[in-house]
């Protein structure tokens, strides 16, 4: 509910606040007071256009403030919350522009841009204005009308739900399309780089391992030889070491009766006979495992070479990168088979979605079906009421393919004279026609779509005596459900006002300003009086005004 406005240096505006009803509010006053200014100052606060022709002062700042008293839930909180602005049930919504031109806007003071502003501001307030075409040509909001009227706005919530998730996964299954369409082109040398690191098997640690056993192959004859040589020295030769060895301790053994000591010393003399023992027989069996075999030497620097080659294949240094590869294309070469179980994974969720969405959207096709017509006739007979006789309204609700609206997507067409040729709304209906439309079709469907403050700007144009009347008997009874503001100059709407403001110019200063006052009762009757009679009303457009009033 727009509960008040507060308007500085805005056109002949100097400062202005002004309150509103949370039902009906009439605004009325004299040609060029200043009541579509009052509008425009508002229209400004919820995110038109800024020009430095609105501004009174050019040295003073621009301000309007628009304060609005909400419920803290549904597509207004989920905004707030996108924004990052805290609220509880009061929202602020304020312009700047600055002597230089420069616009800021700010939703509790929290600066946002025009674009967040325009997006808040729809859900506030729906601002209807003579000459402009308004929602009502827009085709998504004809089928809110019309879905409110059949009593399928919850249904579209849950057909919503499915069509954006099949869409959803529409997008994924094609992804993983392409994902497979590369890796397809990517299989085969990703499988025959993969066959590659599999068939040389490598382990960490193997490359040093076979460097130096290729060391010992290369250098076979040499150890070989040498190996031979010692174990002559300690076995064999003139002065065998072992012998020599053999005999000192027995030598020291003989003077241990001597001394105790060399008892120790014989002991370690029998340890290092029986190591350099062992040692020779170790050296043996080295020897005899030490052979020249060219074909293992062969083997060796193949498998090497093979290790460097991929090495620098796949640019990298070490052992542990190469093997990392491996896994690394091992993952490559199986993501395929995953893609493909994943891929019949999604296509039966695609099914589900798009089955539940098409079940729904059939039941939402066919009440559309059946209450287009009575959305029809209520319409003309509402239109008739208030001045257009020979106004008609057309549904037009062709079956198409699955899309964000269902199966179909309902279209309003008009025709303004019984011509029997129907045309898109923005075509053909004028702006005062426009917006008599838009009220007979809202009270329609007040009691089953959530709506904003409504604001009508001269919804009465071209209309008077009972066409006026029943204008404001629609009003007043949208008025019971939502909170409405309109301009008017026709007394029949104004009589059924809640609140009723009047728009005056005054001088202040020299200067000319808009001012406003909310009527007393009395004051009331004579304004109204005023609308039927003229400045000086008489008895009986005095008594006609209350009677209006009562």
């Amino acid at each position: 509910m727009l509960q008040c406005i507060q308007i500085t240096n805005y056109a002949i505006i100097s400062s202005l606040e002004v309150r509103f009803s949370k039902k009906l509010t009439i605004i009325t006053g004299e040609t060029g007071a200043g009541k579509s200014i009052l509008m425009g100052a508002l229209g400004l606060a919820l995110g038109d256009r800024a020009d430095l022709s609105q501004m009174g002062d050019k040295n003073k700042k621009l301000i309007v403030e628009a304060f609005f008293q909400v419920e803290p839930s549904g597509n207004i909180s989920d905004i707030m919350q996108k924004l990052e602005i805290d609220f509880d049930d009061e929202i602020i919504v304020r312009r700047e522009i600055a002597a230089n031109g420069k616009s800021r806007s700010f939703v509790n003071d929290t600066p946002v841009t025009l674009t967040q502003l325009q997006e808040l501001s729809s859900l506030l307030v729906d601002l209807h204005q003579q000459f402009d075409t308004l929602q009502l040509g827009k085709k998504d909001f004809q089928r809110t009308l019309l879905d409110a009227r059949a009593g399928c706005l919850d249904l579209m919530k849950e057909f919503s739900s499915h069509y954006t998730q099949y869409n959803l996964v529409c997008r994924m299954i094609e992804q993983i399309k392409q994902d497979m369409l590369r890796a397809e082109q990517e299989k085969e040398y990703n499988l025959f780089l993969l066959n590659e690191l599999e068939e040389l098997n490598w382990k960490i640690g193997e490359a040093k391992n076979l460097e130096d056993e290729l060391n010992v192959l290369s250098n076979a004859d040499h150890i070989r030889t040498t190996l031979s040589k010692i174990t002559h020295i300690l076995k064999e030769g003139e002065q065998p070491i072992l012998s020599q060895i053999k005999n000192i301790h027995t030598s020291i053994q003989a003077l241990g009766n001597f001394h105790s000591d060399f008892i120790s010393i014989a002991d370690r003399m029998s340890s290092a006979y029986l190591e350099l023992k062992d040692l020779s027989s170790d050296l043996d069996s080295m020897t005899e495992k030490i052979v020249v075999n060219e074909k293992r030497i062969d083997e060796i620097n193949s498998r090497l070479s093979v290790f460097q080659r991929l090495l620098k294949k796949h640019g990298i240094i070490s052992e542990i990168l190469l093997l990392e590869k491996r896994d690394e294309l091992s993952v490559k070469v199986a993501a395929f088979e995953s893609a493909q179980e994943e891929l019949v994974q999604r296509e039966k969720e695609k099914k589900t979605h798009f089955d539940a969405a098409m079940q729904i959207a059939t039941s939402v096709h066919e009440k559309r079906k059946k209450h287009a017509p009575m959305l029809e006739s209520a319409s003309i007979e509402l239109l008739s009421r208030i001045g257009m006789p020979n106004a008609r309204l057309k549904i037009a609700i062709d079956k198409e393919e699955l899309n964000p609206s269902g199966i179909d997507q309902p279209s309003f067409l008009f025709d303004a004279n019984k011509s029997g040729h129907f045309e898109p709304l923005h075509k053909v209906a004028s702006g005062g026609e426009l917006s008599r439309l838009m009220l007979v079709l809202k009270s329609l469907v007040a009691g089953s779509l959530d709506m904003p403050t409504l604001i009508f700007d001269e919804i009465d144009s071209g209309i008077s005596g009972e066409a006026a009347r029943q204008v404001g008997i629609l009003l007043e009874e949208l008025a019971d459900s939502h909170q409405l503001i309109s301009i008017t100059h026709q007394p029949q709407i104004a009589a059924r006002a809640d609140h009723h403001l009047y728009v005056y110019k005054e001088e202040k200063n020299g200067n000319i300003n808009t001012s406003i006052k909310l009527l007393t009762h009395q004051e009331r009757i004579n304004a109204i009086a005023k609308m039927l009679a003229g400045e000086n009303p008489s008895k009986a457009a005095l008594a006609n005004a209350k009677e209006m009033m009562d």
